[in-house]
């Protein structure tokens, strides 16, 4: 009636569900690897996504986080380590690239919310128009280290001065979670929704 499973195949069939659960997710040929480590902190990833603009793949995205969770305001509000990781899937200058995300900023934060950070909105856009021409495959990281602030990497490389607020960093990143996100697919993905 009931066939006992050899030890052999348990362990095989184990093995292979451990590396399905842990497994990096692929996003228009770009791997997001299942964790990250900021300051320290080894973080977990969230979801993942691409960003379309009309019908063009702009940048494939994933968001990791110390804990997931699928509630946007929850994300927003979590404290410690966040990263944000862009790839970009085809070639931007920097100024198009800061341009956007001061847009989708606009769009999901109060006007009281953006005077308040405007300064450091300046700062980032500054930093982000020092890319130049940000080639397709560019990694992007936008980290929120505790205690530092926002630490923007290109390919590894730390570019322009941390910027202050952890506020700051969940206003950011309703660029992408907030109610009128830069791309209804790519929030879903990011919440693991999809």
């Amino acid at each position: 009636m009931f066939k006992l499973i050899p030890a052999w195949a348990l362990a095989a069939l184990l093995s292979a569900l451990t590396l399905q659960a842990h497994a990096a997710v692929e996003v228009r040929g770009v791997k997001f690897a299942d964790t990250a480590t900021v300051a320290g902190q080894t973080l977990q990833l969230n979801g993942a996504g691409v960003r379309v603009k009309v019908i063009i793949d702009v940048y494939a995205a994933g968001l990791y986080v110390g804990k997931r969770d699928a509630s946007a305001p929850a994300l927003l509000s979590q404290p410690g380590a966040k990263s944000m990781q862009i790839v970009l899937l085809r070639d931007l200058t920097g100024e198009d690239f800061a341009d956007a995300m001061i847009k989708g900023f606009h769009k999901n934060n109060t006007d009281t919310d953006v005077a308040r950070f405007q300064p450091r909105l300046d700062e980032l856009r500054k930093t982000m128009v020092s890319f130049g021409t940000v080639k397709k495959g560019t990694a992007i990281q936008l980290n929120l280290v505790p205690g530092s602030g926002i630490r923007t990497l290109v390919d590894g490389a730390q570019k322009g001065a941390d910027i202050q607020g952890e506020d700051f960093y969940a206003a950011l990143l309703k660029i992408w979670l907030g109610a009128k996100p830069v791309d209804d697919d790519l929030k879903a993905g990011l919440l693991n929704a999809k």
